[in-house]
């Protein structure tokens, strides 16, 4: 099975940044994509962006295009989630997950951290 753990949650004013980490264990990224998700309280589930182990590729969606980058540490086998120019409108707890490239299902999940973006 693989376990994901997220780390780098914390409380930032508006216009800062914050850079969350996303590390798996028991397996490597090989094979898989990785997403970012968030969930405001009473609020569905918001997909944020996904990067490709392989090649790196990424896609965001459009309320964090340019403000936010994801990035792949070889290295390291974690997946970072840069948020730049934070919003009160990006407070959420943030999730990342994984897939494998043969699926369209996200089927692992983290436990997930809170971002507070205070005005």
């Amino acid at each position: 099975q693989v376990q994901l753990v997220e780390s780098g949650g914390g409380s930032v004013q508006a216009g800062g940044s914050l850079r969350l980490s996303c590390a798996a264990s028991g397996r490597t990224f090989s094979g898989y994509a990785v997403g970012w998700f968030r969930q405001a309280p009473g609020k569905e589930r918001e997909f944020v962006g996904a990067l490709s182990w392989s090649g790196g590729s990424t896609y965001y969606a459009d309320s964090v295009k340019g403000r936010f980058t994801i990035s792949r540490d070889v290295a390291k086998n974690t997946v970072a989630l840069q948020m730049n120019s934070l919003k009160p409108e990006d407070t959420a707890l943030y999730y990342c997950a994984a897939r494998r490239l043969t699926t369209n299902e996200w089927e692992y999940w983290g436990q997930g951290t809170q971002i507070t973006v205070s005005s």
